[in-house]
């Protein structure tokens, strides 16, 4: 445990952001997994799942949450299937 004030706000700090992340984390995971399945299942509001997918992956990048090229990456991965799912259906 650590005896420096400065060091304990910072403590809090990291559990405050730590926390929020995480719950941004999720809400990513969950629209994309639900842009996946909507484009997978031929739903009528795919589209508009994969463009809130794309948003909240953009701003977790701008915000830091996760890093910049892996929000590039999971947002082309996503297009691509997308693509594929106009494609076929």
């Amino acid at each position: 445990m650590a005896n420096i004030a400065s060091q304990k706000k910072r403590n809090r700090q990291n559990l405050k952001r730590r926390l929020r992340n995480r719950s941004i984390r999720s809400e990513l995971k969950t629209r994309v997994r639900s842009a996946r399945t909507a484009l997978a299942a031929g739903a009528d509001d795919a589209a508009e799942r994969v463009r809130m997918a794309q948003k909240r992956l953009g701003k977790a990048a701008a915000n830091g949450i996760i890093h910049p090229r892996q929000a590039a990456r999971r947002t082309s991965r996503l297009m691509k299937a997308a693509g594929r799912a106009e494609r076929s259906g």
